[in-house]
């Protein structure tokens, strides 16, 4: 059956995508839709016993298996979250400061957010943003605005001091120390890579600077960003080495699709992340922001 066939190769090419850094970048991005092609490696195997091809059928089967390997720690709850102290964080792209702040001030109010991290800030989002009331939730803040995308910013329901903007990076990448009136001092990051598209090399070259900056960081980390990177890049997957843990996987929620939400039968892929060191994950989910090609994401995290 040569359609079993080339679904079993597209199932292939798919895994081979999820396993290795790739150096170029159209292989980088073809990365990014690499469980769209794994499942090949299913439709294979039904194809296969349906027409009892029982050899063809046993080779789709391994693919298949491997390609469940391959998803399982984004598809299995990471056990239970222990007792501790919870924090609720949000992330959200704003597309150029072009999203409906108002949505976003909506959702901190009714998820009673605790952390708001945000991306491509621009001065005049921010400014809607104060006039919308965002202090009276977050009135602690860290913010970077910038035009083209590279503006960035934390908000904080508690006190927020040593701020740092990253030197190296294309956009604008953060840092700041919450004091928690339970937990002390909690180290939040906010992240957002170049996407791995014409400068591949400094894409590749942030991302490794990220891991660099997270396995430096002691004690309990909040992270949240717009990664431009999916579960299925290798160089976001080094990230969660050690100790660190994407929400999403820790609630075995499956990849989290947020962008392109403006695109017919979008999202894709999920590239905004919450990680987390130090803690667990209780929920978490994506959702719309008027305004925005990406979806928000709300982590509920048990520190």
């Amino acid at each position: 059956m040569l359609l079993g066939w080339l679904l079993l190769l597209s199932g292939a090419a798919g895994l081979v995508l999820h396993y290795i850094s790739w150096s170029y970048y159209e292989l980088g991005l073809a990365a990014s839709f690499a469980s769209y092609f794994m499942m090949g490696a299913l439709l294979a195997l039904v194809l296969f016993l349906i027409a009892r091809q029982w050899r063809s059928a046993a080779t789709a089967l391994v693919a298949s298996a491997v390609v469940a390997w391959s998803q399982v720690p984004m598809l299995w709850p990471d056990g239970t979250a222990p007792p501790g102290v919870d924090v609720t964080v949000m992330q959200s792209n704003l597309l150029f400061g072009a999203a409906d702040v108002t949505a976003v001030l909506n959702t901190v109010r009714a998820d009673r957010v605790d952390v708001l991290t945000l991306e491509e800030l621009t001065q005049p989002a921010l400014d809607r943003l104060w006039a919308a009331g965002i202090t009276e939730e977050l009135p602690y803040y860290y913010v970077e605005p910038a035009s083209g995308g590279q503006g960035s910013g934390i908000f904080s329901r508690y006190p927020l001091q040593d701020g740092v903007r990253f030197d190296g990076f294309h956009l604008f990448n953060l840092r700041a120390t919450m004091i928690h009136p339970e937990l002390g001092a909690l180290t939040v990051f906010q992240f957002h890579p170049v996407p791995p598209l014409a400068d591949f090399a400094q894409w590749k070259w942030e991302m490794a600077r990220v891991r660099d900056l997270l396995d430096q960081q002691p004690g309990k980390v909040i992270v949240g960003g717009d990664f431009n990177a999916t579960y299925d890049h290798a160089d976001f997957r080094d990230l969660l080495r050690g100790r660190y843990a994407d929400a999403g996987e820790l609630v075995g929620i499956g990849a989290l699709p947020t962008w392109p939400e403006d695109k017919p039968g979008g999202p894709y892929i999920g590239i905004d992340k919450v990680l987390v060191a130090g803690g667990h994950a209780t929920e978490v989910r994506a959702l719309t922001i008027p305004g925005t090609d990406h979806r928000a994401v709300v982590a509920r995290l048990r520190l």
